[in-house]
């Protein structure tokens, strides 16, 4: 069996976007279908795409989850990255230098007069903060926390990626990472392919900050993923469900919408309206059931996104796309240009 060694690639690190393109709509599009390769700019989508195809997006809104904070009994710096909200004002969460942290242990966040305490220390790094307050702590976010840029992007957060770093139909908030194959999207694209023909369809899905994590078992298939929390309202079933009925195309918008749209098709023929939490893991030789194009941006090696990626047309078929990407320069990862992947 190939082994996750295969799957890895070196980028010169200059080619990682650390900013936004001028424009949304202004990055490189490659176009990867079955043996052919395109490339055009982003907001010529539309002449890539057919009337009667559905763009399914994920409306997942990041929120400010990096918080910097003080230890109440010796003053030192902590800094922490919120991942889900569990119940009762209580958080998952990462922290740098979490073997320092005990249980009981008290963060104070001066600027608002918030504090929480270390309830619990998990595999992995994590831990579970309880928050005192009794208010809504999303909103003390918006004061007290920052955009968690990936790490890959090496400097601090700027007022840019408080609009840069959110898709033009962010919505629900939950996630601690942009859907970044939306962040293409501008109105003035989402009205040309309306013009087109192109339909369009909204699910959530909450993304984690394993989204960054690397693979680290040879044997891929024993990776295990982190749950992430997700929902496929009524009309987007509905629509899909048109669609696989017409014969026609759904191009998922992101790996994060491919997750959702493949976990659902596993239940059955019929999409059906749902929410709860996905873990499910795609990786080569996975047969597709549902999603006919894949819209995304470039990827980190040794990662399920790449995984996901090569496990969609072939590996031999990806890499030859990225190795032109890095021929012509091409921006990667989160604020880098995008590819849409075609089997047709």
């Amino acid at each position: 069996m190939i082994g996750l060694s295969q799957f890895d690639y070196h980028l010169p690190k200059t080619l990682i976007a650390q900013y936004p393109a001028s424009r949304r709509d202004e990055s490189h599009l490659m176009i990867v279908g079955r043996e052919k390769i395109k490339e055009a700019i982003f907001k010529s989508l539309a002449d890539y795409l057919r009337a009667g195809d559905l763009l399914v997006f994920n409306d997942a809104r990041v929120i400010p989850a990096r918080l910097k904070g003080r230890k109440l009994d010796s003053g030192g710096k902590v800094d922490l990255l919120l991942l889900k909200e569990i119940a009762g004002n209580c958080w998952e969460a990462k922290a740098r230098g979490s073997r320092r942290l005990k249980c009981g242990m008290k963060i104070s966040f001066e600027e608002d007069g918030l504090s929480a305490e270390v309830v619990e220390k998990r595999e992995e790094g994590q831990i579970v903060l309880k928050f005192d307050s009794r208010s809504d702590i999303k909103k003390k976010l918006g004061r007290i926390g920052e955009i968690p840029l990936p790490p890959y992007i090496k400097r601090k957060v700027e007022e840019v990626d408080s609009r840069r770093y959110q898709t033009i139909f962010a919505k629900y908030e939950g996630a601690v990472a942009a859907p970044t194959a939306g962040l293409h999207f501008t109105p003035d694209l989402m009205d040309k392919l309306k013009a087109k023909g192109v339909d369009f369809a909204f699910l959530t899905l909450n993304v984690g900050g394993g989204t960054f994590n690397p693979v680290r078992k040879e044997d891929f298939t024993q990776h295990r993923m982190e749950a992430e929390f997700f929902h496929l309202p009524p009309e987007t079933a509905q629509k899909i469900n048109q669609v696989r009925k017409g014969h026609r195309r759904l191009i998922a918008v992101g790996t994060t919408t491919v997750r959702v749209l493949e976990t659902q098709a596993q239940k059955g023929e019929e999409i059906l309206p749902c929410e709860g939490w996905t873990n499910f893991f795609i990786y080569p030789g996975y047969k597709f059931k549902i999603v006919d194009g894949i819209l995304t941006n470039f990827h980190l090696p040794r990662t399920t996104l790449f995984l996901l990626v090569c496990a969609f047309l072939s590996r031999e078929e990806i890499f030859e796309a990225y190795a032109r990407a890095i021929r012509k320069k091409y921006r990667f990862y989160s604020y880098g240009d995008a590819m849409l992947l075609l089997k047709e």
